[in-house]
């Protein structure tokens, strides 16, 4: 981890006074670790980070501003140690105005003056330059009233620098109490000024007489030359000596000094050049160090160097200063177009498209980068959605290597490896069929391509939220007073554009939801929006399991969202999305659960329990539950959604019936199946087992009349067990209308019970009720000639056999069964024996003996 460090310190500063613009040499510890790392320098409350040139770490070398506070702390900021203190201060001395005919050591440009706090050139009036107070005395004004003194002198002002000025004004209002020894020290003030101003001008013309009165003189000796000699000859012949003897002067002292006034005149020419190298070297240099500082990518230094160059030389005279800063403007036209190219180019960072729109702002670029660069983003994520589905339509097409959208080296994990991670599709969750064991290896493209567009939209979609929050706020510029006028600009823009942002988030959600929706739900859209979004031809129907993992991804998706503050109307689409995916979820896992059930009932494979119950109603209740637990994350109701339980209760409901409907199904076609049906391989028994079927091995293989048998008690256990513990599986995961559920499935086992009861009795007692009347007429016997009964005859034997036969057959699948079978039987059987008996016209007395123990012997197996 790398060292904090300190904030900064200033411990000196020289010099410590000075005038507006002084140049001053600030030291310390800790001023920066280098140009770009200093970000704020104020002395006396005065922004001075323009005219700053960091030297060392403990050296910074600025100019004074225009600063309010007379005396003040200097403040330093870096990144690297943020805001720090000072022990010294500096003292703004009031610079002294110089008039228009005083003398001065250095040039006073005043036409105009740079003013940094407008960022603007104002001109400055010459009467500006008067002093302010020409009597040279403290002012004490009284308090007579303007409205009086305007009274006493219409037509008149008390400012000296006013034509209609007006000596008696001034000083009844600025002197109206002063003594009269003060104005008396006035008087004699301004007598010096008057003094002082002729004896200047004397001054000069003082210095000047004796070359006046030398030239004078030689005039006057030539003049009377002329006068004496009195010819024209003479006056000709001195005139032509005079003028030979000074051409030869001047001639003498061109060559004695040409060579040398040139080697000086070229000296001065090339020592003036180089002070103004030295002078302006920072002009001069700076196109190589913009270039320079473009490379290295500092481009704070570009920008600072910039703003000082202009400041200093954007409306200048100087030719020379013209062409440098010309080709200066070309640099930074040319940086400008690389900076919006960077903050265009995708994808990026947020702290980049930051870094890049305060840049371009700084150098005042054309246009709105901040919009330019939302929009960008705005038609990449867009593209990147579009793009992730043609990739995976034309992998399913040609079938190559799995689909990686690339991000661009994104290293958040995706969103479906945090679904793993977080719901992990195991035997005991979601995916709880074998067909599923190897989910992660044969994952639906659908499913892949949902959760690479999840990874699209929760990783780029926040950053594009977040760009708009700070265009919004106006954070992406800084905060100080140079640029409250770029916030307020950012601001404006942001209110003008709410609407075309809206749409933005829109056009990305519904993309999103198309998307989705071709791939899942092609039904819900039209036809133009399936050539868009669709094209899922070869697609593989999801299963409950698969369309649970779908909803937990746009689940997050929605969450990511949410988590940002996005006004909920922008995102109700995916909102009814959901509701269309649990819908849609709910149904597709109703149906594959019936053909789980189904599956589940052909591979019966009629093993019994003490009970005559087989593993059939465990199975079957197994399934329902299952299919409850995977329907848990889809029913679910999150904040804001729907329950669509409430929503399709009756729907649910009768899908729930329909598949108890269907497992009961599927036990009547077990029951009605023949024999050649089932395989017919031998079985093994225990003879030994109490149970004839607990000692049944893997090749068991029932009869129709033990499989009715078997299947009437599963019904039973059905109607007792099965359907109440399902109900209350349903209540307890939010299913309603258990009760209708309950009386509907009870109604239907009890009439297949009915059904396969009657058929047992029928195929039962059918054969030992036939055989009575043959039984007892064999033989020619006649109920009027019989002897007397000595035994039982053979035919009543052969019926008490089978029905012992029965009664074994249905003790050894259930014994709850027996009294139920045994009384139909028997009650047939009586019956039979009734009608018979009933058809006899007569009978001797040996004969009526049989029928009346018959009548006995029936009543007492019937009770018992």
């Amino acid at each position: 981890m790398s060292r904090v460090r300190q904030p900064p310190l200033v411990t000196g500063i020289s010099p410590n006074e000075g005038t507006s613009w002084t140049k001053v040499t600030i030291r310390g510890e800790n001023l920066g670790t280098g140009p770009a790392d200093l970000v704020g320098l104020s002395i006396c409350g005065h922004n001075c980070l323009l005219t700053a040139e960091w030297m060392s770490a403990s050296k910074i070398v600025c100019r004074v501003g225009p600063a309010k506070d007379d005396k003040g702390e200097i403040i330093v900021s870096t990144k690297s140690g943020g805001h720090g203190t000072s022990t010294v201060s500096f003292k703004l001395l009031k610079a002294e105005k110089i008039g228009i005919l005083d003398q001065s050591a250095v040039w006073v440009d005043e036409m105009n003056y740079y003013d940094m706090r407008t960022d603007r050139y104002k001109g400055i009036s010459p009467l500006s330059l008067r002093p302010s107070n020409p009597l040279g005395i403290d002012f004490d004004k009284g308090k007579v009233p303007l409205k009086d003194l305007e009274a006493l002198f219409p037509g008149v002002s008390g400012e000296f620098t006013s034509e209609n000025f007006s000596a008696t004004w001034y000083l009844i209002e600025n002197h109206s109490v002063t003594s009269f020894d003060q104005l008396r020290m006035a008087a004699s003030n301004l007598k010096k000024q008057a003094t002082k101003k002729n004896e200047g001008s004397l001054a000069y013309v003082k210095g000047g007489l004796s070359t006046f009165f030398e030239a004078q003189d030689a005039l006057a000796a030539i003049h009377q030359r002329l006068e004496s000699d009195g010819t024209e000859r003479v006056e000709g012949s001195m005139t032509q000596r005079l003028e030979n003897v000074l051409n030869r002067a001047s001639d003498t002292a061109d060559t004695l000094f040409q060579e040398v006034l040139g080697r000086k005149d070229k000296a001065d020419s090339t020592r003036n050049a180089l002070n103004v190298l030295q002078r302006f070297k920072f002009l001069f240099n700076l196109p190589l160090n913009i270039e320079r500082n473009i490379q290295k990518g500092d481009y704070d230094v570009v920008i600072n160097d910039y703003e000082k160059a202009k400041s200093l030389f954007s409306n200048t005279e100087v030719s020379v200063f013209k062409k440098v800063y010309a080709e200066v403007e070309t640099r930074i036209g040319a940086l400008k177009i690389l900076l919006l190219d960077k903050l265009l180019e995708t994808p990026s960072t947020l702290h980049d498209q930051k870094r890049y729109i305060r840049y371009l702002s700084d150098l005042h670029a054309s246009g709105d980068p901040a919009w330019q660069c939302i929009s960008a983003q705005h038609k990449w994520i867009l593209g990147l959605m579009q793009n992730c589905k043609e990739e995976f339509i034309n992998y399913q097409r040609v079938g190559l290597g799995a689909i990686a959208l690339d991000l661009e080296g994104d290293p958040r994990p995706s969103a479906f490896s945090r679904i793993r991670d977080t719901a992990p599709l195991n035997k005991g969750g979601i995916l709880h069929t074998p067909r599923h064991s190897t989910w992660h290896y044969e994952t639906p493209q659908q499913v892949q391509f949902v959760e690479k567009l999840s990874d699209v939209v929760i990783g780029q979609l926040p950053n594009f939220w977040k760009l708009w929050i700070s265009y919004v706020n106006g954070s992406l510029f800084s905060e100080t007073g140079e640029k409250s006028g770029q916030v307020e600009k950012s601001k404006k823009n942001a209110r003008q554009r709410q609407n075309d942002f809206k749409k933005m988030i829109e056009e990305v959600t519904h993309r999103l939801v198309k998307l989705v929706r071709g791939a899942l739900l092609p039904s819900t859209l039209t036809e133009l929006e399936l050539r868009l979004f669709g094209g899922w031809e070869n697609k593989t129907e999801l299963t409950g399991p698969w369309l649970t993992q779908v909803i937990h991804i746009v689940r997050i998706i929605f969450e990511a969202l949410v988590a940002l503050e996005i006004p909920n109307d922008l995102l109700q689409v995916i909102q009814d999305l959901l509701l269309e995916l649990r819908h849609h979820c709910l149904l597709v896992t109703l149906h594959h659960t019936a053909e789980d059930v189904k599956r589940v009932a052909e591979k019966e494979d009629w093993v019994v329990d003490n009970e005559g119950i087989t593993s059939l109603p465990a199975q079957f209740e197994q399934c329902m539950v299952q299919m409850l637990q995977s329907l848990k994350e889809p029913m679910e109701t999150k904040p804001g959604e729907v329950n669509i339980l409430q929503l399709d209760q009756d729907q649910a409901s009768e899908l729930c019936v329909d598949i108890i409907k269907v497992f009961i199904n599927c036990l009547e076609q077990l029951s009605i199946k023949t024999d050649r049906d089932i395989d017919t391989s031998r079985m093994s028994v225990d003879l030994a087992s109490p149970n004839l079927f607990s000692g049944i091995q893997e090749d068991f293989c029932p009869t129709l009349e033990q499989r009715l048998l078997i299947i009437l008690s599963n019904c039973q256990y059905l109607e007792k067990h099965t359907f109440l513990n399902l109900a209350e599986h349903f209540e307890r995961h939010g299913f309603t209308g258990t009760e209708k559920i309950t009386r509907v499935t009870v109604h239907a086992v009890k009439e297949l019970d009915e059904s396969l009861f009657d058929a047992y009795i029928e195929r039962k007692s059918d054969p030992i009720v036939g055989s009575l009347e043959p039984g007892i007429y064999a033989g020619h016997f006649d109920w009027r000639d019989c002897g007397t009964p000595t035994g039982v005859r053979n035919y009543l034997k052969e019926a008490l056999v089978n029905i012992i036969t029965v009664h074994a057959e249905v003790f050894t699948v259930s014994k709850d069964l027996v009294p139920r079978v045994l009384s139909r039987i028997i009650e047939g059987v009586a019956e039979e024996m009734s009608r018979l008996m009933q058809c006899v016209s007569s009978f001797s007395k040996n004969g009526a003996i049989q029928p009346n123990v018959m009548n006995k012997t029936e009543r007492f197996v019937l009770h018992k």
